[in-house]
């Protein structure tokens, strides 16, 4: 093995963040259309602000959908909350979105109001549901009971390939940046790749790591895992994280990028799980995107909440909605520290 395959995962010299938001830019005008053309969001406040549960009556949507689209439109400057925290229209949306107005310009954005992206978007955000590949169920998630598209050989290798090289970036920065004991087994539950496990190895040469998830999946894993040089240290465990129980208390247990996949209540029974089985002075550590706490932004993370909407059971959350998940099971929490690609970390710390 040269080194120059090893080098991959030191981190890249140019940061990729700005073509993540462009890729996820599409999002902002599916729900900006969706919002104008479909549930006329912004006749709905014209006349006085509402409270957010009266709007979400008046648009007939579920709670997850509702905050996707409300966050979204807080981000892009178009609602804010009033003193009473109610929903009111920004000077922006007022003067431009509202009909009859001088400056109008609702009709152009509803030019796009049948578009197959827009449709598509609306009709989750009225089922609350993930995409159905081809009718595989649901879309890049594995619950025990549904179908699921990472049940397929060939998609699930394809999609986590594709995660891959997000986290071959990120991964030497997190890495870098959290400190751990240089002699610690580390336990990445739901790891994919194993490429986050793979670079806290590659920093600390007498770190250990177990990677949990799919079987499907450490089929991949197995092979980053020759690719670098770390398969000595590192083992695989084919199992559920829903279920997964560590042989014995961790004092370093990772879930980087899984819980945005899941609904509130699925992340609180995940954290309380892996939080139960830390040792005293043990780290459960979240590694994931981060919302503001207001739910006003930043936008490019309410457009990835967006997509994650669309595929999964879950979306984006605040740093305060994950701490609170963390304190409820008795962690102490320290972060975030910000990584790259707009993610970073949050650690609860056992016995703090």
């Amino acid at each position: 093995m040269s080194d120059g395959e090893l080098k991959a995962l030191a981190g890249p010299q140019v940061d990729p963040t700005p073509i993540f938001e462009q890729f996820r830019g599409s999002y902002g005008s599916e729900l900006l259309t969706a919002a104008v053309a479909h549930f006329g969001v912004f006749r709905l406040l014209d006349d006085e602000p509402r409270s957010i549960a009266d709007l979400q009556t008046a648009l007939g949507l579920a709670s997850r959908p509702m905050t996707v689209l409300v966050t979204a439109l807080r981000a892009m400057g178009l609602l804010q909350l009033d003193s009473e925290r109610h929903l009111d229209l920004t000077n922006l949306a007022r003067e431009h979105l509202i009909a009859g107005g001088e400056f109008f310009v609702g009709d152009y954005v509803g030019l796009a109001a049948s578009s197959p992206g827009v449709m598509t978007m609306v009709e989750h955000l009225r089922s609350d549901q993930p995409a159905d590949i081809g009718g595989a169920g649901a879309a890049f998630i594995y619950r025990e009971g549904i179908q699921s598209a990472m049940e397929q050989e060939d998609l699930a290798r394809h999609f986590t390939l594709a995660l891959a090289g997000r986290a071959k970036n990120v991964a030497p920065v997190l890495a870098e940046r959290i400190p751990v004991s240089p002699e610690a087994h580390l336990v990445d539950v739901g790891g994919g790749t194993g490429i986050y496990s793979i670079a806290f190895l590659r920093r600390n040469p007498k770190m250990s790591a177990t990677v949990v998830d799919l079987p499907h999946v450490l089929t991949l894993a197995r092979e980053f895992a020759d690719e670098y040089g770390v398969s000595d240290r590192m083992s695989f465990v084919e199992s559920d994280m829903f279920t997964y129980r560590i042989e014995r208390p961790s004092s370093l247990i990772l879930l980087s990028n899984v819980l945005h996949d899941w609904g509130e209540g699925s992340c609180q029974r995940l954290v309380t799980r892996y939080a139960e089985q830390l040792n005293q002075q043990g780290s459960l550590l979240i590694h994931d995107v981060f919302l503001n706490d207001e739910m006003d932004g930043p936008l490019p993370i309410a457009l990835y909440s967006a997509a994650l909407f669309t595929l999964t059971e879950g979306r984006a959350y605040s740093a305060g909605e994950y701490r609170k998940w963390l304190e409820s099971a008795g962690l102490e929490v320290k972060g975030p520290i910000p990584t790259l690609i707009h993610c970073g970390a949050l650690m609860g710390i056992k016995g703090a």
